[in-house]
């Protein structure tokens, strides 16, 4: 069952949000993150839209999203938590940059974004010619980022079709109208998705990609540990008392623990793929940070709720 009392506060069923608010501010917050290492001179990524993205939403966001934190000032341990999740975020983009760059030379050429947010793939990545991108997300999240990027003259490089609807709604017949085609091999990301779902949701959403996926599409997924045993409401609260200093600092209250479910029925997701029928590669993404060369003590990444896992699997028949 989902504890209700004191998992998300901030949600309520048929909840809406623009880009400043609820879902939507961690869609900034994790676009400052990629802004802030594209501008490290070691940067395992490179988002030059990302700033752009952050910036549109007011000045304590274009701090946030800065080179270099001057607003953390002299707090060691605000350092230390900012290095680590800028750290994380740089990580998983650069495996599910290098997922679409496999799919891509493999031929698949639909891609669909799952809660596409402030993601720029399609404008910053080289795909292939006929290359169709759908990103789909709430109305006014889209709307942001397309009049942002537009305003500063961004061309994708891919066909790029936002579809504005809500994924608790009917978002297989609004991709299908878009342009899409199931019978088409299909790359689709779940990136930064899954918390922000009830376990029931995820696994409504694992079956209609299955139900829409024609042999050969592959799915990209970020998979949290969310179980109440592990995910306690000592180790939120301390998390939001962590975060007490860009709060003050920068007046931007951003509290994700309040909007994520935590599930203690919610189904592994490469044990569910697995089951129905998709071939699964996972890592940890401690495993993949140290890889990388941005090592984390797990326990860290734990205590900050980036303990996740990173996984890619495909499908070469039909799901069960």
């Amino acid at each position: 069952m989902t504890d209700l009392s004191d998992v998300r506060p901030g949600r309520a069923e048929g909840d809406s949000w623009n880009v400043t608010e609820s879902v939507g501010a961690t869609a900034l917050a994790v676009a400052a993150a990629r802004a802030a290492e594209t501008a490290q001179p070691d940067s395992l990524i490179r988002d030059e839209f990302a700033f752009l993205l952050v910036a549109a939403a007011g000045p304590a966001w274009a701090q946030l999203a800065g080179s270099e934190p001057h607003w953390i000032g002299d707090n060691a341990e605000a350092h230390r938590i900012h290095v680590m999740a800028r750290n994380y975020q740089a990580v998983r983009t650069h495996y599910f940059d290098d997922y679409f760059s496999e799919v891509a030379h493999d031929g698949i050429r639909q891609v669909v974004i799952l809660a596409a947010g402030l993601d720029s793939r399609a404008f910053r990545l080289d795909w292939p010619a006929g290359t169709t991108v759908y990103e789909i997300d709430q109305p006014k999240v889209l709307e942001y980022k397309t009049a942002t990027l537009q305003a500063h003259g961004a061309v994708a490089r891919a066909e790029h079709v936002p579809v504005p609807v809500d994924l608790r709604d009917d978002w297989p017949a609004a991709l299908i109208d878009a342009g899409f085609d199931p019978a088409q091999p299909t790359a689709w990301l779940a990136e930064g998705l899954l918390p922000y779902l009830p376990a029931e949701a995820q696994d409504r959403l694992f079956e209609l990609v299955g139900a829409h996926s024609a042999p050969g599409s592959r799915l990209a997924v970020e998979d949290f540990a969310l179980d109440p045993a592990r995910y306690t409401p000592e180790k939120r609260a301390a998390r939001r008392a962590r975060g007490e200093h860009m709060r003050t600092s920068l007046g931007l209250d951003i509290d994700a623990d309040a909007l994520m479910y935590t599930d203690v029925e919610r189904a592994d997701a490469a044990q569910w793929l697995a089951a129905h029928g998709w071939d699964v590669d996972a890592v940890d993404s401690a495993d993949e940070m140290a890889r990388l060369g941005r090592p984390a003590v797990a326990d860290d990444l734990e205590e900050l709720g980036l303990d996740s896992v990173l996984l890619r699997a495909r499908l070469d028949g039909e799901t069960r």
